[in-house]
């Protein structure tokens, strides 16, 4: 496959597993990784895709549309993990709220998975977080997160 197909493959990947949760990300990476070839292209179109559904999700909060998304969020999630979620969104909100928090907040959930990066994508909209910093400490997460999956197979 060329690295323009590729790239493209990845980046409609990633959008889709931002906004689907079933649509796992890191196991495209993974997979990207072993076939060799063009997996930093892979990584960075992944990550560019992951950002741009992540900025989607944002904005609907930042646009007051975050309370919709939050209840078909919780009707499609169990009891359990709604109580979950519910428990993750006002420390979140918190420290989403305070300039020296935030981006690490972002930065953590972005390249570790916790906190969960759909809930602070939609907390940071909702705190007034500038768009272009969790623009760029989200994709630097995803980057980081992504390399980090795809290098064992690289190397290997």
């Amino acid at each position: 496959m060329s690295s323009l197909v590729e790239a493209v493959v990845a980046l409609g990947y990633g959008v889709a597993s931002a906004l689907v949760p079933i649509v796992n990300a890191e196991a495209y990476a993974v997979v990207a990784g072993q076939r060799g070839g063009h997996a930093l292209v892979a990584v960075l179109a992944l990550a560019l895709g992951q950002t741009a559904g992540k900025l989607l999700l944002f904005e609907s909060a930042r646009r007051g549309s975050g309370r919709l998304a939050l209840k078909i969020a919780k009707r499609a999630q169990s009891g359990r993990a709604a109580t979950r979620a519910a428990r993750w969104t006002e420390p979140i909100r918190r420290w989403l709220s305070r300039r020296r928090t935030a981006l690490p907040t972002v930065l953590a959930s972005a390249a570790v998975g916790v906190p969960p990066l759909a809930v602070v994508s939609i907390a940071a909209g909702t705190a007034g977080l500038r768009r272009w910093e969790f623009a760029v400490a989200c994709l630097s997460g995803r980057v980081i997160r992504f390399a980090l999956l795809v290098l064992p197979a690289v190397l290997a």
